[in-house]
């Protein structure tokens, strides 16, 4: 028997659907994605800690559940809601239903919900608080929801200690900083001749310079980026030793803290694999994948940087450049499994930097 769900707004709004994976009364940060596939990425991706997570795509788990897909060890977001979920999927690599993954990984799930309807009232108001419950609640409980806060986001979903991944006839060393990396950002670094080594968001620019790097790549994660005051710090340190810096997402946002930009929070954030993102040296046109709801405010960017990427729909910052360091970052995402790999050539341009200061040596 279909088990009713509600979903309460910080606005007042109250949705009715019914639940699927786990039984969890929980409160999130809303936000949608607008990815038509690679919802197994989206589940695992550690960006999405403290939110709850709406699917624009109305039919979700047709393909199953594939644990090689997965970006992460384990999903770090909130609640999953979906228009349909998919009880038969059909695939070769399927190993798994979508209701039982969520039921193991203690994840509710809501459907049946017109996540159209959703989705324009995110766009409208902006991203808000909201709270999956199964009773049904009164519009006036709305507004104990607005104080809460996503918080130690980075220190949520970061590793514990070192580890390491060797490459087959490794050239490259490099470090990894996992502030909620996604995995793909290491498979793409190994394939292409790196040995890689990931180590937790809070270690320090020493620690990092003892691992003798050709390279640092500084991961994406969640939250808000100006809550991480000792990375940012350790960060300001690093750039001042000169390796070879990549940066992505919210490790894009961190490194133009340090250097002393300010970023700011979206009204609803970029989420989805079909976003453009402009060159500003050759007006081409990428379409990537992104996931985040802070930007980098360019105008703030310091003398020795700019940007290198806009976004072509709002204009907001998607990369910088820094000409006083081998250092550059970009906010989307070049690694995406489940989206367009356009900008895969990102990682080939970090490789070259490693070796251009191997050669200069």
């Amino acid at each position: 028997m279909e088990k009713k769900v509600y979903l309460l707004l910080e606005n007042g709004d109250i949705y009715e659907g019914y639940a699927f994976g786990a039984e969890k009364e929980v409160i999130g940060e809303l936000v949608f994605t607008t990815a038509m596939t690679g919802y197994l990425e989206t589940l695992t991706d550690p960006s999405y800690f403290g939110q709850i997570v709406c699917q624009t795509f109305p039919l979700i788990g047709n393909y199953g559940v594939i644990p090689s897909d997965f970006e992460s060890r384990k999903p770090a977001l909130t609640a999953y809601i979906v228009r349909e979920w998919c009880q038969q999927p059909s695939n070769f690599r399927c190993d798994g239903v979508l209701d039982a993954f969520l039921k193991q990984n203690d994840i509710p799930g809501v459907y049946g919900i017109d996540t159209r309807c959703l989705t324009k009232t995110v766009r409208e108001y902006g991203v808000m608080n909201a709270k999956v419950t199964y009773t049904k609640p009164d519009a006036a409980d709305a507004g104990a929801l607005r104080s809460y806060r996503v918080t130690n986001a980075v220190a949520s979903v970061t590793l514990s200690e070192n580890e390491t991944f060797q490459a087959e006839n490794g050239k490259y060393n490099v470090v990894l900083m996992d502030f909620g990396a996604k995995d793909n950002i290491r498979r793409e670094l190994v394939k292409r001749g790196c040995n890689v080594t990931v180590v937790p968001g809070s270690t320090t620019a020493e620690q990092v310079k003892a691992l003798n790097p050709d390279g640092i790549m500084l991961s994406n994660g969640p939250g808000d980026p100006q809550e991480n005051t000792q990375i940012i710090a350790e960060l300001k340190k690093l750039s001042q030793e000169k390796i070879p810096t990549f940066g992505i997402c919210l490790g894009h946002q961190l490194m133009a803290l340090s250097q002393g930009a300010t970023t700011e929070k979206l009204k609803y954030g970029h989420r989805g694999a079909n976003q453009p993102a402009t060159d500003t040296q050759t007006g081409r046109v990428y379409i990537t994948s992104q996931n985040h709801g802070y930007a980098v405010v360019g105008k703030t960017l310091p003398a020795h940087a700019f940007e290198s990427f806009v976004n072509a729909n709002d204009g907001t910052c998607e990369g910088v450049t820094y000409t006083n360091m081998p250092c550059f970052t970009v906010q989307f995402h070049p690694e995406a499994c489940g989206g367009p790999l356009d900008t895969s050539f990102l990682f080939d341009r970090f490789i070259s930097m490693m070796q251009e200061e191997k050669d200069n040596a």
